[in-house]
């Protein structure tokens, strides 16, 4: 077993990926940059190693700084975590020219996926159905046109690229698409250093379901179930859950044999997700794949009782898989939600600050994975992602109740988060009865704003204020809603004495 991991990574995947080091016996690395010398990434690491300022493009996503550290440290493999140069074929590559092994699919796979003109092509080699449309980059908006005459609108504009929804463009008609051609090709290009857009048939309320693949360096492939994605923001995920609530048996294997067919197409190994979009008559379409970990890994741990990041350095390693696709049972139901610094009364921005009071969640069927402790300042450098908040049952029903209650119980200070939004989707009647689409979050903050605007809020303060100036004694005579003849003495030296 390697001696010693680095983690190219912070906030929470660099701590669980610590935690699973720290179970296998194997010291860790970690690195940091200026504004995170006090995280919890740089204080659970064996060893921990500046590598410059705050932004990423100066730190984290630095490849020559983060080598530099392996040598020094000693580091014999580097676990990338998500996001930063977790699928950068270049840095891959370069973990291979320095003799360090990379815990992750090789450079060949991910710029083969990297690229989502590319991967269509080579899925339509390996018979992997996809969503009606090109394979290649448009030309010319007369191309665009004249295929989307073909596959019927509405379209959706996607950069070959993209990610997180940039260079992405949906198209009702004919009239739209030379001006929304132009401006997604200008987003790629801005976003990704690359104009290339190819154009596909929009799904109408598709669900967004993805299935976890493993695969070890010996030629041996598994799907481990789906997990549901459907419910987004801005298309970036905020709670998924395993298995969907719609994916019967029948479909889950034809979804996982499907994934199968992708990774070995791509000659993957290590951990890597196949997305599909499902319409509403359960067909499935190959999306993309994404050559990582995913953020919301949990829930399929615990539906299937497997530990991703230890099977990832396993495989790493050069060993086989410990199991066979019979082997894989799954059991139970399980929700995660995506904890953010964000205010949910100012369009969900950014709130970084310092934690001046946290209580975390526990008991049963409840698991809490997360960078953040009380004191904590949090940044507003990097992604706004404090903790993942995982609730387990025998059933979903089970799964949504003890979630509930642990959000109940979750308590934050000092910064605002996104707690009181998963206690909203928990309650909702849709939600609970699973009928979800990528449109779900959208039609229930909208419903929020119908319910606020027409609220009669200062009728309502004014009778309270009307109320309470009937009912309540004088200030310096009240005592738990009663009224008392004189002052407490001790609680009066209190006061004087918290004034000083």
């Amino acid at each position: 077993m390697f001696k010693k991991i680095l983690i190219a990574n912070r906030g929470e995947i660099a701590v669980r990926v610590i935690r699973a080091c720290r179970e296998m016996g194997i010291p860790t690395v970690a690195v940091f940059s200026d504004v995170d010398r006090a995280a919890l990434h740089v204080r659970k690491a064996d060893e921990a190693y500046h590598i410059g300022p705050a932004p990423a493009v100066e730190s984290y996503l630095r490849i020559d700084k983060i080598l530099d550290v392996a040598r020094r440290s000693g580091a014999e493999a580097i676990h990338p975590g998500y996001g930063f140069l977790s699928e950068n074929a270049k840095f891959a590559q370069a973990c291979a020219d320095a003799g360090v092994k990379f815990i992750g699919p090789t450079p060949a796979s991910m710029e083969m996926m990297g690229s989502k003109t590319r991967a269509r092509q080579e899925m339509e080699k390996a018979g992997v159905p996809l969503v009606p449309g090109t394979s290649r980059g448009l030309q010319s908006p007369g191309e665009g046109e004249e295929v989307a005459e073909r596959i019927g609108y509405p379209v959706m504009l996607k950069a070959a690229s993209g990610g997180g929804g940039k260079g992405m463009r949906l198209v009702h008609s004919r009239a739209e698409l030379r001006s929304a051609l132009e401006a997604a090709q200008s987003e790629a290009q801005r976003s990704f250093g690359d104009s290339e857009v190819y154009i596909e048939k929009a799904i109408v309320n598709p669900r967004h379901i993805e299935m976890q693949v493993l695969a070890d360096e010996h030629g041996n492939t598994v799907w481990l179930g789906e997990r549901e994605c459907s419910i987004q923001r801005r298309h970036q995920k905020v709670l998924e859950e395993a298995p969907s609530p719609i994916v019967d048996v029948g479909m889950r294997r034809r979804m996982g044999e499907v994934a199968v067919r992708v990774a070995t197409a791509a000659g993957y190994t290590n951990a890597g997700t196949v997305e599909f979009l499902v319409d509403q008559q359960k067909n499935f379409y190959f999306l993309e794949m994404n050559t990582r970990l995913q953020v919301e890994h949990p829930v399929t741990e615990l539906i299937t009782g497997l530990d991703l990041v230890h099977l990832q350095i396993r495989i790493a390693h050069g060993e086989k898989l410990p199991f066979t696709q019979n082997d894989i049972q799954i059991r139970g139901h399980a929700i995660e939600c995506r904890i953010y610094a964000e205010d949910p009364d100012n369009n969900y921005f950014p709130s970084p600050g310092k934690i001046t009071l946290l209580v975390a969640p526990s008991g049963p069927g409840i698991r809490r994975d997360s960078g953040m402790y009380e004191g904590w300042t949090v940044p507003l450098d990097y992604d706004p992602l404090l903790a993942k908040l995982i609730g387990y049952g025998t059933d979903r029903q089970q799964a949504i109740m003890r979630l509930r209650r642990a959000l109940h119980e979750y308590f934050v200070a000092g910064i605002k988060t996104n707690i009181s939004l998963f206690q909203r989707i928990l309650r909702d009647e849709d939600f609970q009865a699973g009928k979800l689409d990528t449109g779900y979050l959208d039609r229930l903050l909208a419903k929020k704003s119908v319910a606020a605007e027409s609220a009669p809020e200062p009728e309502i303060a004014a009778i309270a204020a009307g109320l309470f100036e009937i009912i309540a004694p004088k200030a310096g005579d009240r005592q738990n809603g009663g009224v008392v003849a004189t002052a407490s003495k001790w609680k009066e030296t209190g006061r004087v004495e918290g004034r000083r």
